[in-house]
């Protein structure tokens, strides 16, 4: 005959328990973490501490769509041949080429990945024209641009297996292009 008082006295244990577990809470629950401290009805008064509710500012690259910077149509232009659909993943932007070739890429970063993008650029020493008239401040490379208007930088890469001096131009029209819609 089987004897199942063990699992009675198991059962009954975890039951006992459940009721304390409760109490602890976990974690993305809605309720209140044990040590906040209780609400209270009483305004705020001069005897009462004030707590600063000042709203995070929000980010530069926040208010700006990086897809929305460079059209298809004009990463095409830029790159010389057809390409895919954008593909958004955060602050940036990336046209590709056909699989079929030619290589050909677009890319448009936001914010502090164009920023840091420049950054190494020069930190390599590599050679950064300014712009002028573009802008607050731009740079290009044989194979990038970099625009910073109202303290927002973006930067423009494109790939392709040609002569940079080809890039140029396209570049610096692009670059401009950008700038006007920041």
């Amino acid at each position: 005959m089987n004897d199942t008082r063990p699992y009675r006295r198991l059962a009954a244990l975890a039951l006992a328990t459940l009721p304390l577990l409760a109490g602890v809470g976990c974690a993305g629950s809605d309720s209140a973490p044990r040590s906040a401290p209780p609400a209270t009805d009483q305004p705020a008064g001069a005897d009462a501490p004030t707590v600063a509710t000042e709203e995070a500012a929000p980010s530069p690259a926040a208010a700006v769509d990086p897809c929305a910077l460079v059209s298809k149509a004009e990463a095409e232009r830029l790159a010389g041949t057809a390409l895919a659909d954008a593909k958004p993943v955060q602050d940036s932007c990336t046209y590709s080429g056909p699989v079929t070739g030619p290589t050909a890429q677009v890319e448009v970063y936001v914010g502090d990945g164009a920023k840091k993008y420049l950054d190494i650029e020069r930190d390599l020493g590599h050679e950064l024209r300014p712009l002028s008239g573009v802008g607050d401040e731009a740079y290009a490379t044989g194979e990038a641009v970099f625009v910073n208007k109202s303290g927002r930088w973006v930067t423009v890469r494109l790939v392709r297996l040609n002569d940079p001096a080809e890039n140029r131009k396209p570049l610096e029209t692009v670059a401009r292009t950008v700038a006007g819609r920041l």
